[in-house]
């Protein structure tokens, strides 16, 4: 298995969030690792944040599991049952199809960082727990809309 070289791979940052969700990944950058690896099955992201980023908007997947692991320093995971802290070496897991929102947030003053992994779905739904959004995917292109399918 050929060894993946971190330093080659080019950092993603911004977000494919429209308007006015996309300001608020400002702080977070991924790698993918994934894609590096020439890997089709399955998507792999090491995901930094800087001090008071979140990884996403708090979200459940109908078809794709992810599965996290927090690789460095510690970060808060917000789902609808509350908020827990994870350190380095801790995993959390959530399954497909279960409305459990949730997302990170770095709380701390030094940066953080989580590897995911997850299912790389053609077609998928996904819900946002606080804001009026929905995302669809078919083919692996999404479109963002409001929760009534209407357009932003």
């Amino acid at each position: 298995m050929p060894k993946i070289d971190l330093s080659t791979v080019p950092v993603k940052t911004g977000s494919v969030y429209p308007a006015p969700y996309d300001a608020e990944m400002e702080g977070r950058s991924s790698l993918r690792i994934g894609d590096a690896g020439g890997m089709s099955q399955f998507g792999a992201n090491l995901v930094t944040l800087n001090p008071g980023a979140k990884s996403s908007l708090r979200h459940w997947h109908q078809y794709e599991d992810e599965l996290v692991m927090v690789t460095e320093g510690f970060l808060t995971l917000v789902e609808d049952s509350g908020s827990v802290v994870l350190t380095a070496g801790e995993f959390a897991a959530f399954p497909a199809g279960v409305k459990n929102g949730h997302h990170f947030v770095n709380h701390s003053e030094t940066k953080a960082a989580f590897l995911v992994i997850g299912a790389r779905e053609r077609d998928e739904y996904v819900e946002y727990s606080d804001v009026d959004m929905k995302a669809t995917a078919q083919n692996g292109n999404y479109v963002f809309t409001r929760k009534d399918g209407s357009e932003f």
